[in-house]
């Protein structure tokens, strides 16, 4: 099996199988930014590649005949490096070359961080799998100095460093006595500039992504639904696939965990109709208790001032079904989920879908239009 990390080739192994035919089956990370120097790893491409482990070893334990071979990538969007995420707006950039290679038959498996991926996919691709999801709230990493505080604690004027317009937002609602600036760089230098300068009191990272690098010392705060709600998808691992392969469809689809699809299926179909994307903020947060899914979502302006955010839930509570056939090859919001029931998903992308009507019909639209016409013009 071949394993794809990004940006340069990290191991060769031969593959070999003791299937019926050779099975070659290829993973590759999402790029999360371009590798500058072929001595040293990113941290960015150290998660990259730790997230693609935690695929391999699932796999592993599934197919234990299977051997794997990590080849390496860079993509467009890993070489703009002076340039906003939220300014790009095409999370396509970081996504062209992987699905080029799967539709090459060069790779047969990519593994994404969820919320990085485009909630509609190029015809001829779907997410096979959807992992278990790691903590997806935001996480507070504080300068030495502050430590042992929160937020609010930190003493007036404080700079909080973060890229995210959704985080920003929300926070400048939530604590408008910080101040909130851009921070740049991988891991790494987000981490040095917060340590060895004076610029930033803290920053605000996703926790799933300290948590795999084994940071998790360095968290502070963990920010709850009331401070700061999240992105969609975030916290969760997606194997993207060809949509006809059924071979590997079928191998990767063991990897699913059902709560995680149904959340996330209800995040996708949320934001989908909203149109929303890293541009914008939008924000999400998901549970699911006793058969019942429940989706909160949000839209913001950039400074926060304005906002909507509404609560649905929608009952999930649907046995597995025998659906062999055409049903197998039914997507939802580019999700194929062949171990989760189909009319489970399909209420969940109902629920998001009816949330963001909601939001809509509240003046969603215009909050949106103005927040990316701004972002266009910083």
């Amino acid at each position: 099996m071949l394993l794809v990390s990004n940006a340069y080739v990290l191991e060769d192994v031969m593959v070999m199988s003791d299937y019926q035919r050779r099975l070659k089956a290829s993973l590759a990370t999402v790029p999360t930014m371009h590798f500058l120097h072929g001595a040293l790893l990113s941290a960015l491409l150290q998660l990259a590649r730790i997230q693609t482990d935690s695929v391999v070893e699932m796999l592993r334990e599934l197919y234990p005949d299977l051997h794997y071979e990590i080849v390496a990538m860079s993509t467009t969007g890993d070489k703009i490096l002076d340039t906003a995420l939220s300014k790009i707006g095409e999370k396509s950039l970081f996504t062209k070359e992987l699905e080029n290679a799967l539709e090459r038959n060069e790779v047969d498996l990519v593994v994404h961080s969820l919320k990085d991926l485009p909630t509609s996919l190029p015809p001829g691709f779907t997410i096979g799998a959807i992992c278990k999801r790691e903590n997806p709230h935001d996480a507070v990493v504080f300068h030495p100095k502050n430590s042992g505080k929160t937020l609010s604690l930190l003493p007036e004027k404080s700079v909080i460093g973060t890229s995210s317009l959704r985080r920003a937002a929300q926070l400048k609602k939530r604590f408008p006595q910080l101040e909130f600036r851009d921070i740049r760089g991988n891991l790494n230098t987000r981490l040095k500039k917060l340590d060895e300068k004076e610029d930033f009191s803290a920053i605000i990272l996703a926790a799933a992504g300290l948590k795999r690098m084994g940071w998790e010392n360095r968290i502070g705060q963990i920010l709850s639904p009331e401070d700061c709600l999240y992105a969609v998808g975030q916290g969760a691992l997606a194997v993207e696939v060809r949509a006809k392969d059924q071979e590997i469809l079928n191998m990767v689809s063991a990897l699913h965990d059902g709560e995680t699809v149904l959340c996330c299926i209800a995040e996708r179909a949320f934001m989908k109709h909203l149109e929303g994307g890293c541009s914008v903020p939008v924000a999400v947060n998901t549970t699911l208790k006793d058969g019942q899914l429940y989706l909160t979502g949000a839209v913001y302006s950039l400074d926060g001032s304005d906002s909507l955010k509404e609560t649905m839930q929608t009952s999930v509570n649907y046995p597995q079904q025998n659906e062999d056939g055409p049903n197998d090859d039914v997507q939802h919001v580019g999700i194929t989920a062949k171990t989760v029931p189909c009319q489970a998903q399909q209420a969940a992308e109902n629920l998001g879908v009816e949330l963001a009507n909601l939001l809509l019909s509240k003046g969603a639209k215009h909050i949106l239009s103005v927040a990316r016409q701004l972002n266009d013009a910083r």
